[in-house]
């Protein structure tokens, strides 16, 4: 399989083209040559120089990531940004990206993965993106406290890992957008959630969501977005049968 092809086969499931203009991330291929024939696909959160060189090392051909290099504006080849292209030019490891489209997504997106991993029923899209839903909400089968759904989802509480609990001691109705969408608590205040999930904290939510008697989790930017990656993964080793690596560098945050 070439890049090029595996560009195409992308595009067949994730809405690739249609979060075109309304994502700010440049998803797709991002920087490498399309007629290069892939052996071995790395895959990671963050497309950054310490990502670059490991894939390198572990001698990739191509690198899917959710986060990439172009973010909806013009950005000189300079510092820091040139020696991040100049890791993948000079390597010939080519860069996809798959932002919005990923989180989306219904089968391999990070909201799906965390859905399933609480094991919600009666899940349907939430969360309004330019007119687009980007996370997903559903029902716990069982009424549950947000600290024992913070052990189901992240195997326990780190630094990156928080709870605002002010709503139900017990949690039913669950809403989530993962990543940096602490904003987007206002939309499942509305929608009569007890718990909404995210990865990113915010001051000016605090008194939002104690008003409002809303349970939130932040579980970290990074933590909240490696289902969907992880989940290429295995779909790529299942229905194209190509070697693949996860390269997992958390931040932290």
């Amino acid at each position: 399989m070439t890049v090029g092809e595996f560009d195409d086969w992308v595009r067949s499931f994730l809405n690739i083209d249609e979060m075109a203009g309304k994502d700010f991330s440049l998803n797709g291929l991002q920087v490498g040559d399309s007629t290069r024939e892939i052996g071995r696909i790395a895959f990671a959160v963050d497309g950054v120089k310490a990502v670059f060189d490991e894939a390198v090392r572990q001698k990739a051909d191509l690198l899917f990531v959710h986060h990439g290099l172009f973010w909806g504006r013009e950005q000189a080849i300079t510092g820091i940004h040139y020696h991040r292209m100049a890791a993948l030019i000079k390597n010939d490891l080519a860069l996809y990206a798959a932002h919005l489209p990923l989180d989306m997504d219904g089968e391999v997106g990070n909201n799906i993965g965390l859905a399933r991993r609480l094991g919600l029923e009666s899940v349907e899209p939430f969360g309004d993106f330019r007119g687009k839903k980007i996370g997903y909400k559903g029902i716990l089968p069982e009424p549950a406290r947000p600290e024992d759904l913070v052990m189901r989802l992240f195997g326990g509480w780190t630094p990156d890992v928080r709870l605002l609990d002010f709503g139900p001691e017990q949690v039913r109705r669950v809403a989530m957008i993962s990543g940096g969408a602490p904003d987007d608590v206002a939309q499942a205040i509305e929608e009569g959630a007890d718990l909404y999930i995210t990865g990113e904290s915010k001051h000016s939510i605090y008194h939002l969501c104690r008003e409002a008697g809303i349970n939130v989790i932040f579980g970290g930017h990074y933590r909240t977005e490696t289902d969907g990656v992880l989940s290429m993964k295995k779909k790529v080793e299942e229905e194209l049968k190509l070697d693949s690596l996860f390269i997992d560098i958390p931040s932290g945050y």
